[in-house]
């Protein structure tokens, strides 16, 4: 399956065309110095305009919605399950669908923050420490990114089911969840 579609070969036709007349200006020049570095500023700008443009038309064409979101935390095991369903309501298939969960301790969510929260020792006292300075941080927001679809074609949806450890210092947690389409196979 493709991830490119016809925007996007619409896009680097443009770009192709801009590159073909930033060429042909530059081997007109008749200084040499100009010559190679109006070639070289041509194929840098075209392609970060390629680059930049397969962003924005998956931004713009690719769509897709979280729906059912819901989290159980399973005490036995000290792990969190999500569920949910995603559906791709654009008009174009999409390759990947990436759900990213942020949870966000206590002091963190409810303006209690105390500086032991954000302090983690570095630098040279960390190197004669050893791992006594590890054994004491414990992070206070935790960021975990899952692949819950793969090719979800326009108007498809599809159930999943994540699970990852859940801190058993965390209190009253904060939860964010992002949902995109990600360009990448």
């Amino acid at each position: 399956m493709t991830l490119l579609n016809y925007w996007h070969y619409i896009t680097f036709g443009v770009i192709f065309l801009l590159f073909i007349g930033g060429v042909i200006s530059a081997l007109r020049q008749k200084n040499p110095k100009i010559r190679y570095s109006m070639l070289f500023s041509v194929v840098l700008i075209n392609a970060f305009l390629a680059v930049f443009s397969i962003v924005v038309v998956d931004k713009y064409t690719k769509k897709v919605e979280l729906s059912k979101l819901k989290n159980k935390r399973i005490l036995s095991i000290e792990k969190i399950v999500y569920t949910g369903i995603v559906k791709n309501v654009g008009k174009f298939p999409i390759g990947k669908v990436v759900l990213e969960i942020k949870l966000v301790n206590k002091g963190h969510a409810t303006g209690n923050v105390k500086g032991g929260n954000f302090y983690k020792a570095s630098g040279f006292f960390e190197f004669f420490s050893g791992g006594f300075n590890k054994l004491k941080y414990k992070p206070q927001t935790i960021v975990k990114e899952f692949v819950v679809a793969r090719n979800l074609k326009p108007g498809h949806a599809k159930a999943f089911r994540v699970y990852f450890d859940y801190p058993p210092y965390f209190r009253s947690v904060s939860q964010f969840t992002k949902i995109k389409a990600d360009t990448s196979i």
